[in-house]
C-alpha cells in the first residue's frame, strides 16, 4: 500500500456506523468502473485467499448485485447488494445482505446500508464509504467477523488492480 495515499477507518458505536476514507492514485472514472462493473469487482472485492464471483449485476436504481465469496476449500458465501440511489460517476447507496444462491436474504443477520461517494483532485480519487447497521450488536458482530481486515485487504487489492488498468 502506498503510504502517501489517504486511508482512514473509524468505527462510531454511538450511531452504528463505519466510516472509511480511501484515496487511490487513479482517475475517478476508472475507480468508479472498478466499483460498479462485475469484471472488475470480481478482481478485488473478496479478501485473499477468497475469490469473488458475480452471478448477476444490474447497476441501476432498483438493481441488484448477486455475488459469492469462495474460500480456497470451496465454501461459498452468497451476498446480495440492492442499489437504491445512483448519481452516475459520483455516488451510490444500497443495502448489502447475506443470502442464498437465489438471492433470498438471510434474515438472521441485519442488512448493512452502504453509501459510497467518489471525489477527485489532481488525478487522485477518494472514496468516502459509510456503512450503517441497525444495532450495536450487529456492528460488533461485523467487526468480530474481520470486516476491517478483510475490507482493507480488498481495498489494497483494488489499489494494485488500478495500477495495472492505468498502463
Amino acid at each position: 500500500m502506498n503510504t502517501q495515499l489517504l486511508f482512514d477507518f473509524a468505527v462510531k458505536k454511538e450511531d452504528n456506523t463505519i466510516h472509511i476514507t480511501r484515496e487511490f492514485e487513479a482517475e475517478q472514472e476508472l475507480v468508479w468502473r472498478a466499483w460498479t462493473t462485475a469484471e472488475l469487482l470480481d478482481q478485488w472485492w473478496a479478501p485473499l485467499p477468497y475469490q469473488n464471483r458475480t452471478k448477476s449485476l444490474e447497476f441501476k436504481e432498483g438493481g441488484t448485485w448477486l455475488y459469492s465469496m469462495i474460500s480456497p476449500e470451496g465454501q461459498v458465501h452468497w451476498c446480495r447488494f440492492d442499489y437504491e440511489k445512483i448519481v452516475a460517476g459520483k455516488s451510490y447507496t444500497g443495502l448489502d445482505a447475506f443470502c442464498d444462491e437465489a438471492g433470498n436474504i438471510d434474515t438472521s443477520f441485519d442488512r448493512m446500508h452502504w453509501q459510497n461517494v467518489f471525489s477527485s483532485v489532481s488525478g487522485k480519487t477518494t472514496v468516502y464509504i459509510t456503512v450503517t447497521v441497525d444495532t450495536l450488536e450487529t456492528l460488533e458482530k461485523i467487526m468480530q467477523m474481520g470486516f476491517k481486515e478483510g475490507f482493507t485487504m480488498g481495498l489494497d487489492q483494488l489499489e494494485t488492480l488500478l495500477k495495472t488498468l492505468k498502463k
